[in-house]
């Protein structure tokens, strides 16, 4: 069965870089990144994980934990982050998932139900559909996904940016519009009541049309 937005993210119980997590008790109250890669030692993905601990301080801000995973053990990743930290210029500074036995890439639906059962031998062809992003919510639930191809590195200012719109979705009852960046006016959900908008946004909004309701960007 697919995952899809507001399923459950599935629960697991691994080892990472560092020590033994239960993925929802990781989590706690907050929000969570799980990013995922076909195989240690590629080249994309090295430029992605080194990127990613650069941008760290900007989850934290948003109270939002980040995890890598790739289809490898953790002593694997373990060499790969001295790789990472030399070419990269960041440090891996979040913890990275082993997941040899590929449970959690076939919890996530990233891999089938017949890919096997372990990591070694596996190439990053085989591993090809690895490539994804997580955005779980406080509830546990996904709120979106992205996945790409091994050869685009993913846009990780998009999944920041990606967040913000969650977050404020979930504040706010708002939404944001195409190409919407932080500051920028946003959207009433249609879920609101023209009612209960007038509660929330007692100065009114703009409505170029009935269902379109902009109003300045919630703090």
């Amino acid at each position: 069965m697919s995952l899809r937005i507001n399923d459950e993210a599935p629960n697991f119980t691994a080892e990472t870089t560092e020590g033994t997590i239960d993925f929802h008790d990781w989590i706690g109250n907050g929000w969570a990144i799980l990013f995922s890669h076909p195989k240690d030692f590629t080249p994309v993905c090295t430029t992605e994980l080194g990127y990613m601990a650069g941008l760290k301080p900007e989850f934290e801000k948003r109270n939002c934990k980040i995890l890598g995973l790739s289809v490898d053990p953790v002593a694997s990743h373990e060499e790969w982050s001295r790789d990472i930290e030399e070419t990269q210029g960041h440090a891996v500074n979040y913890p990275l998932v082993g997941d040899p036995e590929l449970n959690v890439a076939k919890a996530y639906d990233m891999l089938p139900a017949g890919a096997g059962d372990t990591s070694e031998g596996r190439t990053p062809a085989d591993n090809a559909t690895v490539r994804s992003v997580f955005v779980i919510g406080p509830d546990k639930k996904i709120k979106a996904s992205l996945t790409y191809p091994m050869s685009t590195g993913r846009n990780f200012d998009e999944v920041l940016r990606l967040l913000d719109s969650c977050q404020l979705t979930a504040k706010h009852q708002v939404a944001t519009p195409v190409n919407w960046q932080q500051g920028d006016d946003v959207i009433i959900v249609p879920a609101v009541s023209d009612e209960q908008a007038k509660e929330k946004f007692p100065e009114g909004w703009k409505s170029p049309k009935p269902y379109i309701r902009i109003v300045p960007q919630p703090n």
